[in-house]
């Protein structure tokens, strides 16, 4: 039986993506709505902004609230972490933010719902963070139809194996519904090549060794990894891990095509203490960082 362990062993040999504009490795389908967002913001020489909110923390409605002020404020695209018992690389901060969820009840129903129900007036695109185990038991192409019909453009699959890629990427390639998986700074560079060819939409790059969580120094040796890496691909470029404020997101924007960001995010929901309080937080702490992406150059590596 595969233990948490292993998959955390494993993980940093794994690579995320998603395709934009004609790659050099990836999938070569159709633009999901990722693709075009990319697309549309390359054209603008911007950046994209992603916060990371789990669903149901503290509740569904107030889920929903705050990606409505994430998006109010700059918000480029919003990743929808579905609690799990056995996360594989989340830190403590969203570890105990999903057993918060679930120990009030979350179903995986709550995360479709709440797609559904954002249809109307969230026109970002939203991706779920969600482990293949989930995926699994409810059936690849099953679960990918699901998303889609629900709202989600894509998903972020942390614990996919490259060798156990293939059959999903099949399946989000002809639903043009965007696969991300992680590359981390120990991904040997031959399995980065391998994994952006199974990824669509943009690549997740892991800016740390270990799990998520807030970091004021990131490595010195992160500019370097990345520049090799979009030698490799035309892939857009996103950093995630470690960005703990408009500091730091100042700091990685010229070296990426977006920034996810959680813990941080996560955190202020958590320590607002009701629902208004969160929604104020994640509107004042979006805003910052949305404004930091925008005042640093433009240019990347």
């Amino acid at each position: 039986m595969l233990t948490p362990g292993y998959f955390l062993s494993m993980l940093a040999t794994m690579v995320v993506s998603f395709p934009c504009s004609a790659p050099k490795f990836g999938n070569n389908s159709s633009m999901s709505a990722v693709d075009q967002l990319f697309s549309d913001l390359r054209s603008e020489g911007r950046k994209a902004l992603m916060p990371f909110f789990t669903a149901g923390d503290p509740d569904m409605a107030t889920t929903a609230r705050i990606i409505h002020a994430a998006q109010s404020v700059g918000a480029s695209l919003c990743e929808i972490g579905v609690p799990y018992s056995d996360p594989i690389a989340d830190g403590p901060v969203i570890q105990a933010s999903y057993q918060r969820a679930l120990d009030r009840g979350f179903r995986l129903q709550q995360i479709m719902d709440l797609a559904e129900n954002l249809k109307s007036d969230v026109t970002m695109p939203l991706v779920s963070m969600v482990s293949y185990a989930i995926i699994y038991r409810v059936g690849l192409k099953k679960y990918v139809q699901q998303a889609k019909a629900a709202g989600y453009a894509g998903a972020i699959v942390p614990d996919l194996l490259v060798e156990e890629a293939a059959e999903l990427s099949r399946i989000c390639a002809g639903e043009d519904f965007s696969l991300v998986q992680l590359v981390t700074p120990t991904t040997p560079r031959d399995r980065q090549v391998r994994i952006a060819e199974s990824s669509s939409g943009f690549l997740y790059y892991v800016s740390v060794t270990g799990i998520t969580g807030e970091r004021t120094v990131l490595p010195g040796d992160l500019v370097d990894n990345v520049k090799w890496l979009r030698g490799q691909t035309e892939l857009p470029i996103c950093i995630g891990f470690g960005i703990s404020g408009p500091e730091t997101a100042a700091q990685l924007a010229p070296v990426a095509d977006g920034l996810i960001v959680g813990s941080a995010v996560v955190r202020r929901v958590h320590d607002a203490g009701n629902s208004d309080a969160a929604v104020k937080h994640v509107t004042e702490f979006v805003k910052a960082l949305r404004h930091a992406i925008d005042d640093a150059p433009t240019d990347v590596v």
